[in-house]
């Protein structure tokens, strides 16, 4: 099994735990993909949810520039309501499991067929 395949079976368990969420296999897989060597990095592979600047990051990096949204209010209240449901109090969000459970709020699966 390679690192990848490691990680991804990491993620799915923390989207089944944590979110009570069975993940699309595919979708992970592709949303995983899409995080590029960060998810390698024990620093980039996370997303500190307390910090604004982290939070902006998520916002202009995954949001505006991958999935093509419109800045606006709409964003930052998608980026809460995923803290929420991952667990605001668990310090280990992984980034590909946030930008999975953002993939899936805002209804942007289709940028990764």
């Amino acid at each position: 099994m390679s690192k990848r395949e490691e990680l991804i079976k990491k993620y799915t368990a923390d989207l089944k735990e944590k979110c009570g969420i069975t993940a699309n296999a595919d979708l992970l897989t592709k949303v995983t993909i899409a995080c590029g060597p960060s998810i390698y990095n024990d620093d980039a592979s996370t997303v500190a949810s307390s910090q604004p600047s982290e939070l902006n990051t998520v916002k202009n990096n995954f949001l505006i520039k991958k999935l093509g949204l419109k800045d606006g209010p709409d964003l930052d209240k998608g980026i809460d309501a995923v803290m929420e449901k991952y667990g605001k109090s668990n310090k280990h969000k992984y980034r590909a499991v946030v930008y999975y459970l953002l993939t899936v709020h805002f209804k942007k699966e289709s940028i990764f067929k």
